[in-house]
C-alpha cells in the first residue's frame, strides 16, 4: 500500500491526526490538510489516489471542495459528515463522493471503507517502480538501489528523492519541495537544505561537489537526470563502473515525524 497516497481534509486537528496515524499504520502514504485552501494546494501538488473529506471545513463547504476536486480530475472521495439525513447523503454523493460516512464512526469501519475504495484505485496507481540509468526506485517497497552502493534512506529522504525525480530535471524551489515532499505543513526552508545535504552524503561520490542533486542558484534544487543517463551509457560501453548488484536496503513505508 506504500504507493497509495491518501489526502485527509479535516478541520478537527485531533480527528485529522488520529485518522492519519491509523492510515499510516496501515501502510498508506498520508497527506493532511486543515482547510479548503491548503486542501486545494495539496490536491494539486500531491495528486492523491483517495481523499478523505469533511463536509464542513473551517473556511467553507466541503461539498463545494468535493465538486472542485472532481472537476480537476477524477479521484476517489470518502466524505465524512455529521449531517446524517438522507438528503445530506444524496447531496454528498451527487457532488462526487464515492462513499459517505456519518460521524461519529468506528475506526474499523473507517479503515474498511478506505480499503474497499483503494481496491478500486489500483488500476490508476502510478507505476510500481522507476528507473533512471543506474538509479532504481521501488515505489511499492520504498527501496532504492544506485550502482553497487547500499542506500539506506529515511522515509523523508525517500520522499524528497522521489519528488525531485518526478520533476524530470526541472528545478524545484524549497517551497515546492516542502509542499510536495513533506506530509505536514512546514514553513522553514532550511529543513529542505538539511535533508538535501543528508541525501547527498548517501548518493553523491563527493557531496561537496554534487552531480546528482544540483543546487540551482536563487531557485532551489534539481535532479540531474542528464548525468544519471550519461553514467548509465558509459557503464554499458565499459567506460564506467561495473553493472550494479541487486543488493538493496529498504526504507520504511510509513512517514515518521
Amino acid at each position: 500500500m506504500g504507493s497509495i497516497c491518501i489526502q485527509i481534509v479535516e478541520g478537527n486537528p485531533h480527528l485529522r491526526s488520529l485518522l492519519g496515524w491509523h492510515l499510516q499504520q496501515a501502510g498508506y502514504w498520508v497527506v493532511q490538510s486543515a482547510d479548503i485552501a491548503r486542501g486545494r494546494d495539496a490536491f494539486q501538488n500531491r495528486c492523491p489516489d483517495l481523499v478523505i473529506l469533511d463536509s464542513e471545513l473551517p473556511d467553507g463547504d466541503g461539498i463545494e471542495l468535493c465538486r472542485w476536486m472532481q472537476h480537476q480530475r477524477q479521484v476517489l472521495i470518502l466524505m465524512l459528515s455529521a449531517r446524517t439525513t438522507e438528503s445530506d447523503v444524496v447531496t454528498g454523493l451527487k457532488a462526487g463522493a464515492d462513499d459517505y460516512l456519518s460521524k461519529p464512526f468506528g475506526m474499523q469501519e473507517f479503515l474498511a471503507r478506505v480499503e474497499a475504495l483503494t481496491r478500486r484505485s489500483q488500476k490508476a496507481i502510478a507505476p510500481a517502480s522507476l528507473s533512471y540509468g543506474d538509479l532504481y526506485i521501488d515505489l511499492v517497497q520504498r527501496r532504492v538501489r544506485y550502482k553497487e552502493e547500499f542506500i539506506d534512506l529515511t522515509p523523508q529522504e525517500f520522499s524528497l528523492l522521489y519528488v525531485l525525480t518526478q520533476a524530470a530535471g526541472a528545478p524545484l524551489s524549497r517551497s515546492d519541495l516542502l509542499k510536495r515532499a513533506w506530509p505536514d505543513a512546514i514553513d522553514n526552508p532550511r529543513t529542505v537544505d538539511t535533508h538535501v545535504l543528508s541525501l547527498r552524503k548517501k548518493i553523491e561520490i563527493d557531496p561537496r561537489q554534487p552531480n546528482i542533486i544540483q543546487t540551482v542558484r536563487n531557485v532551489g534544487y534539481r535532479f540531474n537526470i542528464e548525468r544519471i543517463s550519461k553514467e548509465a551509457q558509459s557503464s554499458r560501453h565499459g567506460l564506467g563502473m561495473n553493472s550494479p548488484s541487486p543488493a538493496v536496503v529498504s526504507a520504511s513505508v510509513v512517514h515518521q515525524h
